[in-house]
């Protein structure tokens, strides 16, 4: 067994990394990116690790990835800034090729299984890192396999999030699977590439206040805007003063109808509504912020269906928003659940059609950015479909980010479709005050229900 979490090197194969093209010539055009695609937010990699049981094929992986490039050929070209726009995207689709590598480590599936609570800076190894001069230069999908000593797998990818939102990672991973284990089926889904769906209106019709972006061209004008300013600097200094590590805990059922009972009868919320007001709570708690400040709640919301007309099946871009819930630091914590999944509810009922036209036609204004001060941002990964990848051999018995960043995820749990794991990087010196405000909650007469405390972390609560 391992002597520490400290994942060993990779031992490359010779003439690696490789580039896979797609198998058959594909269309040579410019790829229109909407305001959804190309927000400066979304300017980086989703990076996903799975591992699994039992090795497939290299030669499989490889062929019948250049087979679906043929379908998701923009996946298989570059990016670059726009001619008309230099503050505009666009992908280049030149068929240059997507990045492949593949290596051995010489560890066993069960030990990494040991290593997969939450993720460490040693996971990066797994991962072929491609040296770019700007974000730009690297290609949009890099994939790493790395085979292990016990027969098994470790495959992670980096999947640009400019062309893809989580909703188009799982349908592309799936499409993957689908023609490396049935290669004589079609697609389900077929990919819809054209952005245009979600093109700005013109002229631009901003009829609403979007407060979940602000705008660099934007001066303070009151008192009050200068004074939050200074304490979101403060905040963000603090954040950044200290090394950063991962908070991973797991909410079986009963814990997720734990919080749900304390807003019934009266208020009926979804499991996302609760975990997520549940959080943002205990992260204002742990970060013991002042109660007059303003603090949002800032999470992805699919819009393919609320929009008119929906945006068709297979569309793969960015088919999602922020909602945005804001209240001040002293009403959030001395009040119950109830009051924060209001605030979710109200935040995610405010998204109509018009009010997402009204985003888009917003972030033409290129000096418009996301607002991430004071703000804890929740990217949903459950529910997605991601933990049911199968190449041919069985499905992972992991899956998870390569990387933990400051940003929360909520993450499925294999084997356990209703259980969520909430994953979030914090100040070292806050991460057992967050541990125990987010288990506070789900407690039953004192005891711990159903937390495993040597795998959350959860050891110095037995004494509290």
């Amino acid at each position: 067994m391992l002597k520490s979490q400290e994942l060993p090197d990779c031992c490359y194969y010779p003439n690696q990394p490789s580039l896979i093209f797609p198998d058959t010539p594909t269309p040579n055009h410019s790829l229109y990116l909407s305001n959804l695609d190309d927000q400066k937010f979304l300017r980086f990699s989703i990076k996903y690790l799975y591992l699994f049981k039992k090795s497939v094929s290299l030669d499989v992986l490889k062929y019948s990835l250049s087979k679906l490039l043929v379908d998701y050929y923009p996946l298989a070209g570059r990016l670059r800034t726009s001619r008309e726009d230099d503050q505009k995207l666009e992908v280049d689709c030149n068929g240059e090729g997507a990045v492949f590598a593949s290596a051995f480590m010489d560890i066993s599936a069960e030990e990494f299984l040991e290593l997969s609570r939450k993720p460490n800076r040693s996971w990066r190894k797994l991962l072929y890192k491609v040296e770019a001069h700007s974000f730009l230069d690297v290609p949009p999908l890099v994939v790493q396999v790395t085979n292990l000593r016990c027969g098994g797998m470790i495959l992670c990818t980096a999947i640009n999030h400019c062309l893809c939102d989580g909703i188009g990672t799982s349908q592309f991973l799936q499409a993957w699977a689908h023609v490396t284990a049935k290669p004589n089926l079609d697609l389900p889904i077929t990919p819809f590439h054209t952005r245009h769906v979600l093109k700005p209106r013109n002229p631009p019709q901003v009829s609403y206040t979007h407060d979940v972006y602000n705008s660099t061209n934007t001066t303070r004008n009151s008192a009050n805007d200068s004074a939050r300013g200074d304490v979101v600097t403060e905040i963000n200094q603090y954040l950044q003063s200290q090394p950063l590590v991962p908070a991973s805990l797991t909410f079986t059922p009963s814990h997720i109808l734990h919080l749900k009972r304390q807003c019934s009868p009266s208020l009926k919320c979804t499991t996302f509504e609760a975990l997520a007001s549940h959080t943002w709570r205990s992260w204002v708690r742990s970060l013991d912020l002042s109660p007059s400040l303003n603090v949002k709640l800032l999470f992805s919301v699919n819009v393919r269906r609320k929009l008119n007309p929906e945006i068709p099946q297979g569309y793969y871009g960015n088919g999602f928003v922020l909602g945005c819930a804001q209240t001040s630091a002293g009403e959030l914590v001395s009040t119950n659940l109830y009051n924060g999944v209001k605030l979710v509810q109200q935040a995610k009922s405010t998204l109509t059609d018009d009010y997402v036209r009204s985003m888009i036609d917003l972030l033409e204004d290129k000096t418009v950015k996301t607002d991430l001060s004071a703000s804890l941002v929740i990217s949903q990964w459950s529910r997605l479909g991601l933990e049911d990848l199968d190449f041919g051999e069985g499905k992972a018995l992991h899956m998870g980010p390569v990387t933990s960043d400051i940003y929360c995820l909520f993450l499925p749990v294999v084997g356990s479709f209703d259980s969520v794991t909430v994953l979030v990087s914090l100040p070292e010196s806050v991460v057992e005050k967050f541990e125990y405000f987010m288990m506070k909650e789900v407690l039953d007469n004192g005891e711990i229900n159903g937390f495993h405390a040597e795998e959350n972390g959860f050891d110095h609560m037995k004494k509290l």
